[in-house]
């Protein structure tokens, strides 16, 4: 008999999406719940690390997402006028030498993909809909959601964000994530090299990773000192100002920026914001996953990726434990140590990058944290 027969999963994005398939597979009843009406996150393109492909061919979805998205085998390392300088190749996650060293897909793409595996898995998905209390006791969790109705179940799961609202039922005293002190700029651009390119200014580093077989997108980050709202009509003017001292390419695509030829750009800006949740990450019945606990800077491209892990190690461990106590310390005891550990190299990573530090340490801190990443969860 399963741990757990019933469980609510609060938020579709992809650890929630992933955590469903896994129980799913178990034969657990799962019911998720999405608050966004049309689960369609925003945003430009997102990148696929090789250790998350390797977790998302155990979800099952790997083959998909390779199809409608990009990938690459290789980085291009390029100065400011596009002309290439290295190529460093990158290397597949270990136990995934068929999979690619990385990849890159449109965010509403790779929701779509798991959207559509989580209700072929059973999954009883309602949207526009979240909970409005839950209260729990030895046996169970009750809960009322926002449209008014009520179920109760054996376990549930707080998959809903960096501004999670489960996690006060968990970690009452968490004062909330820290703005790191940096900006993320994308835009969808069309694919320009079959390798992910980074290019090198003296003070700005962009960078394009395909995202299909003719389009990528365009990343920035910028250092700022606070969380100023910046309104949208704003943001293809700042991206292109950002992108300032590069001819060649990034040029190129800043004056389309300029005077409206880029069709179809989709710039982005979000603030960078970051928290490590020390465990256990679980109260009773409810539990913790993905942003909700450990949110990091898209530096090391494993933000998603982590999630996904999360919810294999969860989904593993309600599998195999005796006890749900056991269970949920030990997802926190195996996961811990991977998400802490890219949420700190991260932040280490953007750290170097405001203070204008040694190169050479950045290089050496993403190299390490990259190599760890790729040693099985």
């Amino acid at each position: 008999m399963a741990l757990v027969e019933k469980v609510l999963i609060v938020g579709g994005g992809i650890g929630g999406m992933c955590a469903a398939i896994l129980l799913r597979r178990q034969g657990i009843d799962v019911d998720l719940v999405e608050l966004n009406p049309q689960w369609a996150p925003d945003g430009a393109g997102i990148t696929i690390s090789g250790p998350t492909l390797r977790a998302l061919r155990e979800v099952g979805v790997v083959d998909d997402v390779l199809r409608v998205g990009g990938s690459w085998r290789a980085v291009d390392f390029c100065d400011t006028s596009g002309q290439l300088t290295a190529t460093v190749p990158i290397a597949s996650a270990h136990g995934a030498d068929d999979l690619p060293g990385a990849a890159g897909i449109m965010r509403s793409a790779l929701a779509a993909i798991l959207a559509d595996a989580t209700r072929s898995a059973g999954t009883d998905v309602r949207l526009g809909v979240s909970f409005e209390k839950l209260a729990q006791d030895a046996q169970g969790v009750d809960v009322t959601f926002t449209d008014g109705s009520r179920k109760r179940y054996d376990l549930v799961i707080g998959a809903d964000g960096v501004n999670s609202t489960v996690r006060p039922y968990v970690k009452p005293d968490f004062a909330g994530p820290q703005f790191t002190g940096q900006g993320s700029w994308r835009a969808v651009v069309p694919r320009l090299r079959e390798n992910s390119s980074i290019y090198m200014g003296k003070t700005t580093k962009a960078g394009l990773n395909p995202i299909s077989a003719t389009q990528s997108y365009l990343f920035v980050l910028d250092k700022r000192e606070g969380m100023d709202f910046i309104t949208q009509d704003k943001w293809p003017q700042m991206l292109a100002e950002l992108l300032e001292e590069f001819q060649g390419p990034l040029g190129a695509l800043r004056e389309g920026l300029l005077d409206g030829t880029l069709k179809d750009h989709r710039v982005l800006y979000r603030p960078l914001m970051g928290h490590m949740i020390e465990g256990p990450w679980h109260r009773g019945r409810i539990v913790l996953l993905g942003d909700a606990v450990h949110a990091t800077t898209p530096h090391l491209a494993s933000g998603a990726g982590i999630a996904v892990e999360g919810a294999l190690v969860l989904a593993s461990e309600l599998g195999r434990k005796r006890s749900l106590e056991g269970a949920l310390l030990a997802y926190a005891g195996r996961h811990y140590d991977r998400a802490r550990l890219v949420v700190s190299a991260s932040g280490r990573l953007g750290e170097i990058e405001r203070a204008g530090g040694s190169r050479d340490e950045h290089t050496q801190t993403m190299f390490n944290a990259i190599q760890a990443l790729r040693e099985p969860i």
